[in-house]
């Protein structure tokens, strides 16, 4: 399985974070109900990092009014020989 950061952004107004509030955790998905948000420091999006096996399978973790908006990025780990190999091989 791969890992991906969703990252849902709304409105700024506090109506717009309540109303997307309520939409994730009326979903009962757990991925929704254990969302990260920003909301409280000005950074209106929610976080949501799930395993699943593809990007399409992240976006589907949405709720469907979130999901022409959602930001979906696999996330990576490396070593210290990767980031070698790799500036050896593009330095």
């Amino acid at each position: 399985m791969a890992k991906f950061l969703i990252e849902v952004p709304h409105k700024a107004e506090p109506v717009d974070c309540a109303r997307a509030i309520e939409v994730f955790l009326q979903s009962g998905s757990h991925f929704m109900t254990h969302a990260d948000w920003g909301c409280m420091d000005g950074a209106h999006k929610a976080w949501i990092i799930v395993d699943v096996e593809s990007k399409a399978d992240a976006l589907h973790v949405v709720p469907p009014a979130f999901r022409s908006v959602a930001t979906i990025v696999q996330l990576n780990t490396f070593t210290m020989e990767q980031a070698q190999d790799i500036l050896r091989r593009h330095g």
